[in-house]
């Protein structure tokens, strides 16, 4: 048993082997088509070591998902002590833009789920995370402002509208083969949103 906390680097290879395998078949046919044997057999390992890790390729989705979603959290979390900065103009577009790096640089994988199959797992999740980027966002501003003068939106309102809208502009960067860097997008998605 290993007591130090490390994961063995062979668990490591084989999983980041099956994810790549999954990435590649993703390219070829539908999620929905995508069986344990041909995962095993591209990542060349066998059967039995795919069920050492995933109990079958919804459970790998589902853990890719999670992963994805603390990778991105990683990525968003806020260093700045500072409120002021960090919920200002400049503060929250460093963030998006941030965020949109992240998506270029595993361009191949986000197409995949969100542009070309949106996979519901990795968008709904997704999803999630950017609701509550927003709803933290509006809760820092009704701290900043206690006498409820910088809401005249309803909350719910406001989250599903934020992202709803950064949710379809990384759609469309991605289908479009993101055709504008991810500094530039992300300071157009700022002068939409962030104009007062």
């Amino acid at each position: 048993m290993n007591t130090s906390g490390k994961v063995d680097p062979r668990v490591l290879r084989t999983r980041r082997l099956l994810k790549q395998a999954f990435f590649e078949l993703l390219q070829e046919r539908e999620v929905d088509k995508i069986t344990v044997n041909q995962l095993a057999e591209r990542a060349t390992i066998n059967r039995v070591t795919f069920y050492l890790h995933y109990r079958d390729v919804p459970d790998l989705m589902d853990r890719i998902a999670d992963e994805m979603i603390q990778e991105i959290s990683g990525i968003l979390s806020v260093d700045n002590p500072d409120p002021e900065q960090r919920n200002s103009p400049g503060g929250r577009r460093e963030r998006l833009l941030k965020l949109l790096e992240h998506i270029a640089d595993n361009s191949k994988f986000y197409k995949s789920v969100l542009a070309t199959r949106r996979i519901s797992v990795f968008a709904e999740r997704l999803l999630d995370l950017i609701s509550n980027l927003i709803l933290g966002e509006i809760q820092r501003q009704e701290q900043l402002q206690p006498d409820g003068s910088s809401m005249q939106i309803q909350k719910d309102i406001a989250i599903w509208y934020g992202s709803s809208a950064l949710m379809g502009v990384i759609i469309k960067w991605l289908q479009n083969d993101m055709p504008y860097s991810p500094a530039y997008l992300a300071r157009q998605f700022a002068m939409l949103t962030y104009r007062n």
